[in-house]
């Protein structure tokens, strides 16, 4: 069984952002119903227990709409619900080292924020990579300053990996991204506290050119 291939679109989660009145299963559901094909279970505060229920419950969810489940981490926890793989940390176990627990046929995605790290990942047998922050971001402002889109360019031109800009993406810079040779966008809150998700969703969809 080969890996599955790369959606260009990918959901990194913060249940924090969905409004208190809104049920974050019903916002996992509606956004893979809008399109969204790839999705990073990344709720870190969380004990292992309740992860993994979460774990559980989403990987039910993604199976039933063709959506890749990869957990932010916790290789035991992808393990145990059967997930699509694993995104790593710079400061996690090596990509190598999660394969041999992961197997051949799970992906490895790696945060990078450098061609340094982007090789690196490379090296030891990621499969994919976010890079960033591109544009500015409360959430990613401890990386330092935003790469920008020349940085990012460059970073994709020399890359041997596929690419996932990260860090304030949004409806509007999207297509300025995907001139860049970027395989696609990883989005955290343009869609996790979207008054709208459905139309956001398909909107970026659209900004991409390809799902």
């Amino acid at each position: 069984m080969n890996k599955p291939p790369l959606p260009s679109l990918y959901l990194i989660t913060d249940r924090k952002l969905v409004r208190p009145d809104q049920d974050f299963f019903l916002r996992m559901e509606e956004l893979m119903v809008a399109g969204v094909r790839m999705i990073q279970l990344r709720e870190k505060d969380l004990p292992a227990q309740q992860l993994y229920e979460m774990a559980q419950r989403l990987r039910d969810m993604t199976q039933r709409h063709s959506c890749l489940l990869l957990m932010n981490d916790r290789i035991d926890i992808a393990l145990a619900v059967d997930a699509d793989g694993v995104h790593l940390r710079r400061n996690s176990l090596s990509p190598a080292v999660a394969r041999t627990l992961l197997g051949s046929n799970k992906l490895i995605g790696m945060s990078t924020h450098s061609v340094q790290e982007i090789t690196r990942a490379s090296e030891q047998g990621a499969d994919f990579v976010t890079y960033g922050p591109v544009f500015y971001t409360p959430s990613k402002a401890s990386y330092g300053a935003p790469k920008g889109l020349d940085e990012l360019q460059g970073s994709c031109s020399s890359s041997s990996l596929p690419v996932f800009a990260l860090g304030g993406i949004s409806v509007t810079n999207t297509p300025a991204i995907m001139t860049t040779g970027a395989h696609g966008i990883a989005v955290i809150s343009t869609l996790m506290a979207a008054s709208n998700p459905t139309a956001v969703c398909r909107k970026l969809i659209n900004a991409i050119g390809r799902t």
